[in-house]
């Protein structure tokens, strides 16, 4: 069996718009998923194996040590099996345990990145060669519907969205995505997440300015991508990395900071920068469990369970839309299964 895939990345025009849209805010601020283009994607992959960086390591850990768990909650009450779908799938190595356990109809994987998803999709297809793999690149965020295939007809869809990439999104994108997500997966849907929570200073800003220099070489590989693509004169020499961490916000601002007043050339236009004036390359906002099931209800959906870590550094949360029949009334918004510890877990900075 070979994954099937459909290429629907957003077109050079929209990629312009949304990159003049961006240089016009206050601060500037590019959409995150411009990092990923083949080289983000593979300087991120790199990111994720750092030593400051434990988030990918304790969520893997807790998928594996849950997976028959959360695959039976995933799947509890539906008729048939159903499709795994998961949004800004990367490089596709969390969810095998998922797919062992929960075994569904078929695995759908959404990512931005072309080059990186068409060989991810391969080598998990030759890894669980019994579900049909089927790959879509584009914008799951202004993706207004999945587009139709004979995989997807009648079934009922699961949603998947680890690595706490909610967080590359203020508070009120982030609770229009997950609606969108309610309207993608549609009333029956349930979707698993893992959100990163608030912890010590020194952790937080470590995990997003490493040592070896990845995560500062990956918000650099922008300024690349904007002068092949869109006719930039970016010069990097003259920025420096910055990762700061903002506690009225509870997020971690990553940028990249002009070290003097210069003037560069971006898609036709100019644009002046001052000293010491920041392009922010992304957000990550860390959400307590209280707070994010608060935001999740005002999209419409309602906990079904809270998996975490020993130190209860980052969780897994399973969602029900808040009008999808049984036990709608049930749980409270800020309701969480108990705490479950993952033996020998790495906790997320």
């Amino acid at each position: 069996m070979r994954p099937a895939f459909i290429d629907l990345h957003p077109a050079a025009a929209d990629l312009e718009q949304q990159v003049l849209a961006g240089m016009a805010k206050q601060p500037r601020q590019l959409p995150a998923w411009l990092l990923y283009d083949a080289e983000g994607s593979r300087l991120f992959d790199a990111i994720s194996e750092q030593p400051e960086y434990h988030l990918t390591r304790t969520e893997t850990a807790l998928l594996q040590h849950h997976a028959g768990e959360l695959a039976h909650q995933l799947g509890e009450g539906l008729g048939s099996k159903p499709v795994l779908v998961e949004f800004g799938a990367g490089n596709l190595r969390k969810v095998g345990p998922l797919l062992e356990a929960l075994q569904p109809a078929a695995y759908l994987a959404l990512d931005i990145s072309a080059d990186h998803l068409a060989p991810a999709c391969r080598a998990l297809q030759e890894r669980h060669p019994t579900i049909p793999v089927l790959g879509i690149c584009c914008d799951y965020s202004q993706l207004q519907q999945l587009p139709p295939h004979p995989l997807l007809e009648g079934r009922q869809l699961l949603g998947f969205y680890p690595g706490s990439s909610l967080g590359n999104f203020d508070p009120a994108q982030a609770q229009a995505l997950l609606a969108h997500f309610g309207q993608l997966l549609g009333p029956q849907g349930r979707l698993l997440i893992g959100i990163d929570q608030p912890k010590q200073l020194a952790q937080l800003e470590a995990a997003y300015n490493d040592a070896a220099g990845f995560s500062a070489a990956f918000a650099f590989n922008l300024l690349h991508r904007l002068n092949r693509e869109l006719a930039g004169s970016f010069n990097p020499a003259a920025f420096r990395y910055q990762a700061r961490w903002e506690p009225s916000d509870s997020r971690i601002a990553m940028a990249l900071v002009s070290r003097q007043a210069q003037g560069v050339d971006l898609a036709g236009r100019r644009w002046n920068f001052a000293a010491g004036e920041p392009l922010i390359t992304e957000y990550s906002v860390k959400y307590t469990p209280k707070a994010f099931l608060a935001l999740a209800a005002g999209a419409l959906w309602r906990p079904l369970g809270r998996w975490s870590d020993a130190a209860d550094d980052l969780s897994l949360h399973l969602l029900a839309q808040a009008d999808s029949g049984a036990n709608q009334a049930g749980a409270p918004a800020d309701a969480t299964m108990p705490i479950q510890s993952c033996s020998g877990a790495n906790h997320e900075p």
